[in-house]
C-alpha cells in the first residue's frame, strides 16, 4: 500500500494545499521506493548556511532535503580486484538514481514538487577546476542524521558504516520533523585506513591530502583524462606516445569511455570496522580481520600514480609491491577565485618543510582581491585580507596572473611590462611556486 495514501489525518488534496508531509510517511515511502536509510533536513536551518544558494539556484521551491542512503555489498567493496569493487558502485549508482526517481513520482502523485541531485556524476563541469558538483551529499548526509564524517572522511552510517551511497533530494514538501544528527561518531580510530592507503592520503592529525588521493584515486577521470588528452598532442609520432603512456593505460581510457569511469582505490572504504555490521567482523577477532581484508590490499601488485616529489612518492617507495607511475597536476586555475581556493589543495608540504613565509597578493583588473598566503611549519593558511607584514608583497594584474601560472606567458614578461610587481625579496615567489604541486 502506498504510505502516502494511508494518512488517516489528511487526504492528498489537504496536503496539496496545506504543503504538510508526515515525516514517518515520507520515511517509510523512501523506504518502499529502495532506500536502506534517509533523514531530513529543512532548508532554512543555519548548519548548512553554505549548502543553502546551491539549492535554491537549483531548486528555489525547495523546503525539504532528503538525504538518502544506500548499502553496498562489502565483500564486493574489500575485493581486490578493481573491476569488481567498480562493478559494485556502478550498480548501486543505479539502483540509487532509480530510488529517488520512483520517489519523486510518489511525491508528484499527491501534489509535491523536486528534484534529484546526481549522485555522482554527471557534474558541471562549466565550473572546472571549481566546484563541479551541485551539493555536498555528505555534510547534508551528517545534518540529516545518516551518520558521522569518519578519519577516511566517508560518513560513516551507524550501522552499514562506510559501506554506503548517498544521494539528495530536494522538494517543496515542509514536514512535521525533521532529523539531527547522530551524537556518537562510528569511527573508532583504528587507523586501518590510514595504513592501507597506498597514497598516504589519510593521516590521523591532518586534513585529507585532496591532490594525492585525486591523482591516484581519479586518475581515470579529469585530470588523467586531461594529462592523456595533452600526452597525445605532444607525441611527435607512436614512438614518442607509447614511450609516455603503456598501452594498458591506452585501453583503460577507453574503457572509462566507453563503459564509464571508474575510481583504482576505494581502501578506505574496503577496510572501515566502523559501524553496528561491521563491527560483528572486526571486533572478535582482529588479526583474522587484517590478515583477510587489509593485508590483500596493502600487498596487492598494481601501478600508483603520484607527483615527483611528493609524500605519497614516499608512501609508494616503502610498499614494494607497488609500482611508481609519475603523473603532473593539469587543475589549472581559470580566475583568481579558484587560484585562492586551490592554493590549499596544491600545497605540497613535503617542499615546504622548513620554510616560512608569508605573501601579501594584491589583484586588480577583472578580478580585484587581496589575500595574505602564509606558509610555516609544513601547513599553508590563506586569508582573503590586507591585514599583517609580509615578506613580500605581489601587486598583479588578475588575468596576467593566471597566464603566468598556466605558462601562457612568462614571469620576467609580466614584469617587464609592469603588469607584475614585486616588493621584496622575489626568491619568495620562487619558493612559493615549488610548494605547489
Amino acid at each position: 500500500m502506498d504510505p502516502l495514501r494511508n494518512n488517516h489525518t489528511r487526504d492528498p488534496v489537504q496536503q496539496k494545499s496545506a504543503k504538510i508531509m508526515s515525516a514517518k510517511e515520507l520515511r517509510d515511502l523512501c523506504i518502499e521506493a529502495g532506500a536502506d536509510d534517509v533523514g531530513f533536513i529543512e532548508t532554512r536551518r543555519k548548519a548548512i548556511v553554505s549548502e543553502v544558494h546551491d539549492i535554491l539556484r537549483i531548486f528555489s521551491k525547495s523546503r525539504t532535503i532528503i538525504s538518502i542512503a544506500k548499502k553496498t555489498n562489502p565483500d564486493s567493496i574489500r575485493s581486490p580486484s578493481v573491476s569488481v569493487a567498480n562493478y559494485e558502485f556502478a550498480k548501486v549508482h543505479q539502483e540509487i538514481a532509480e530510488s529517488t526517481q520512483r520517489i519523486l513520482k510518489k511525491l508528484n502523485e499527491v501534489g509535491f514538487r523536486g528534484i534529484a541531485i546526481p549522485p555522482g556524476f554527471p557534474m558541471d563541469m562549466d565550473q572546472w577546476p571549481g566546484r563541479i558538483w551541485e551539493i555536498s551529499h555528505k555534510p547534508l548526509a551528517v545534518e540529516a542524521g545518516l551518520g558521522q564524517m569518519g578519519m577516511n572522511r566517508l560518513v560513516l552510517h551507524p550501522v552499514f558504516g562506510g559501506y554506503i551511497l548517498l544521494d539528495t533530494i530536494l522538494t517543496d514538501a515542509e514536514l512535521d520533523t525533521y532529523n539531527q544528527p547522530i551524537h556518537e561518531n562510528p569511527c573508532i580510530e583504528c587507523g586501518l585506513c590510514v595504513s592501507v592507503c597506498p597514497v598516504n592520503a589519510i593521516s590521523r592529525k591532518n586534513r585529507i591530502d585532496f591532490m594525492s588521493c585525486a591523482m591516484h584515486n581519479y586518475h581515470e577521470l579529469f585530470g588523467g583524462f586531461q594529462d592523456w588528452i595533452e600526452g597525445i598532442v605532444m607525441s611527435k609520432n607512436v614512438h614518442t606516445y607509447r614511450a609516455r603512456f603503456r598501452d594498458s593505460e591506452t585501453v583503460t581510457k577507453w574503457q572509462s569511455l566507453t563503459y564509464g569511469h571508474f575510481y583504482r582505490c576505494s581502501y578506505c572504504m574496503a577496510v572501515c570496522p566502523a559501524g553496528e555490521n561491521p563491527m560483528k567482523e572486526y571486533q572478535p577477532e582482529k588479526k583474522k580481520y587484517v590478515q583477510e581484508v587489509v593485508k590483500p590490499l596493502k600487498t596487492k601488485k598494481e601501478p600508483v600514480y603520484v607527483i615527483a616529489g611528493t609524500f605519497a612518492e614516499d608512501a609508494a617507495m616503502k610498499n614494494e609491491n607497488k609500482k611508481i607511475c609519475h603523473v603532473r597536476n593539469t587543475i589549472r586555475p581559470h580566475s583568481i577565485s579558484s587560484f585562492l581556493d586551490g592554493v590549499k589543495l596544491l600545497f605540497n608540504p613535503k617542499q615546504a618543510a622548513g620554510l616560512e613565509m608569508s605573501i601579501h597578493f594584491s589583484f586588480i583588473g577583472d578580478e580585484m582581491k587581496e589575500a595574505v598566503v602564509t606558509i610555516a611549519d609544513g601547513t599553508i593558511d590563506v586569508e582573503e585580507t590586507a591585514t599583517g607584514k609580509a615578506d613580500l608583497q605581489v601587486h598583479a594584474d588578475s588575468e596576467t596572473w593566471i597566464e603566468m601560472l598556466n605558462e601562457e606567458t612568462s614571469l620576467l614578461r609580466a614584469l617587464v611590462t609592469g603588469r607584475i610587481k614585486l616588493k621584496g625579496n622575489p626568491l619568495y615567489l620562487k619558493q612559493f611556486k615549488k610548494c605547489m604541486v
